[in-house]
């Protein structure tokens, strides 16, 4: 059984078809990074409302979310230097330091 693509792939040579069915007179629907970024807030706080609200088990997997932030900020980091940024240009957006940004994801990609 072959995957089914819900956005066009990258990768052309990738296996992955579109579902005609699902994806025919679909518009595609363009999100910019800051809006997406400003959904995720949103996501983010009204989760620690609920738990709040009295779910203390839900918790620990809020704290795991601190793991995949990080994860996904190191794999970033990663991109934006494969494709040639340098550690001026990644800290200059964090009003930190090349030195303190090299530090922090300059080990191996995670």
């Amino acid at each position: 059984m072959q995957p089914i693509c819900t956005v066009q792939s990258a990768m052309p040579e990738a296996d992955c078809t579109d579902n005609p069915s699902l994806t025919a007179d679909s518009p595609r629907r363009v999100v910019e990074n800051d809006q997406y970024a400003a959904f995720l807030r949103r996501v983010i706080r009204a989760y620690g409302r609920r738990i709040a609200a009295g779910d203390v088990e839900a918790l620990a997997d809020a704290v795991t979310l601190i793991d995949e932030l990080e994860n996904a900020i190191a794999h970033a980091v990663n991109g934006l230097r494969a494709h040639g940024y340098s550690w001026a240009d990644i800290a200059r957006p964090l009003t930190i330091t090349r030195q303190a940004a090299q530090q922090r994801w300059g080990g191996e990609e995670r």
